[in-house]
């Protein structure tokens, strides 16, 4: 039986979750794996969380050189979080030819390039299936079980503190300050919000997976991202009453035009799977050329969702005679080659305050017809007040461009009060 030893950086949540596993389940996987797989190694200056654990005093060390020095160790599993010292501990453990397992998205969205150049040259394995929606296989998919299918699309709630605070927001009617402080007080967003709430998070994993699924280099850079910290509770109810769900999406395409990545908040019809993926949990539709649509769903974060998903890494990395690299190249830049579409084309949600007066109307769509905006439905929402008036607007598919245009153009107009609300609307 082979053996395999592990050292873990890290004790915080995940860290915790994955060593649980390893030790609770050695039996299991000695029998099911037929691989005998021992933590050699925990790094973690915080003795009280080592103890808790009941990780074993000769295996707690907080120094990075005692496991680089281990020849017990075979696999290093990084979940310190962050870029530095992950970035640092992880090419040292490659350097010294060691796999590395890691859940740190913001790290290999910004450094793959180098990780992987450095793994390469060191015939190490680097292994990243937790990085993105927690417990949910969606990397092991595309390198593993699309291999049949060109990838055309893919869309997906890949953030679950966002999704946590849209769902409430529209379940419970709350607005979008007194969801966030719930959702700090309850342990689903963190003190500093920004990274989730702005989309960071989200981009960081539509990074990776775009990279992944359309087999070239998507740099962070090309990600278009945009938050959800100026949504409007009263927007979310009109959607619903207009048959739509609010979520953060992360959308992926790979079109004749080029790849279009863009991280956004989205109106959904409610027909649509990912619109019923409440709470915190995750979801990713894929759409393959072959087999069509795919949709993989469950928890995207958490001890034991994301641990289980680096102890997958582990066993499925011990097994490997030839580790797996991308068949891209795997540069800083894009390849020159790629094209990217930053002028995508979807429908549109856009709600204005007007003037209450003969002639707003034919205006305010001469306006959008000059830009080549198409009405689909236009509704004024209650009574006009104080000679203002509230209408909504949905489009027909149309650029990005054509109503960022628009909307250049209504903001000066006398007719148009304010541009409340623009959101795009997904099928």
């Amino acid at each position: 039986m082979k053996k395999v030893g592990v050292a873990i950086l890290g004790l915080g949540t995940v860290g915790g979750g994955t060593y649980r596993i390893l030790t609770e389940k050695r039996e299991m996987f000695r029998q099911v794996q037929k691989l005998d797989v021992s933590v050699e190694a925990v790094l973690e200056i915080n003795r009280a969380k080592a103890e808790a654990l009941g990780v074993p005093e000769g295996v707690l060390t907080a120094s990075l050189d005692d496991v680089l020095n281990n020849p017990a160790v075979d696999i290093v599993v990084e979940v310190i979080g962050g870029v530095e010292p992950a970035r640092t501990f992880i090419l040292s453990a490659l350097k010294r030819g060691k796999t590395v397992v890691t859940a740190n998205k913001e790290l290999i969205s910004k450094y793959w390039y180098e990780i992987e150049a450095v793994a390469k040259e060191h015939r190490a394995g680097f292994y990243f299936e937790a990085s993105c929606v927690g417990g949910v296989p969606i990397i092991r998919t595309l390198i593993d079980g699309m291999q049949a299918n060109r990838i055309e699309s893919m869309m997906g709630i890949i953030n679950g503190t966002t999704n946590f605070i849209l769902s409430k927001m529209a379940n419970e009617g709350l607005d979008y300050g007194s969801v966030l402080r719930q959702a700090q007080e309850s342990g689903f967003a963190e003190a500093d919000p920004t990274s989730d709430v702005e989309g960071f998070d989200a981009a960081y994993k539509l990074s990776i997976l775009s990279s992944l699924a359309f087999s070239a280099k998507v740099p962070l850079e090309e990600v278009y991202r945009e938050g959800i910290s100026g949504i409007d509770i009263k927007d979310i109810n009109l959607g619903k009453e207009l048959g739509y769900t609010l979520k953060l999406l992360g959308i992926g395409k790979n079109t004749e035009k080029g790849i279009e990545c863009r991280v956004h908040p989205a109106f959904i019809p409610k027909s649509n799977p990912l619109a019923s993926v409440d709470g915190s949990f995750n979801a990713v539709l894929l759409h393959g050329d072959s087999v069509d649509d795919i949709m993989l769903y469950g928890r995207g974060a958490g001890a034991l969702p994301t641990g289980s998903a680096i102890v997958s890494d582990i066993l499925y990395a011990a097994k490997q005679q030839e580790h797996y690299y991308t068949p891209f190249p795997n540069t800083k830049k894009a390849d020159p080659a790629t094209r990217f579409v930053t002028d995508f084309e979807t429908r549109y949600y856009l709600r204005l305050t007007v003037a209450d007066a003969v002639g707003v109307l034919s205006s305010i769509s001469g306006v959008l017809g000059r830009h080549n905006v198409s009405v689909l439905v236009v509704e004024q929402r209650g009574e006009a007040k104080n000679g203002a008036a509230e209408i909504i607007f949905i489009t027909h598919k149309t650029f990005e461009n054509s109503i960022q245009a628009a909307i250049a153009e209504l903001k000066k107009s006398d007719l148009v009060y304010a541009v409340n609300t623009l959101i795009r609307v997904e099928d």
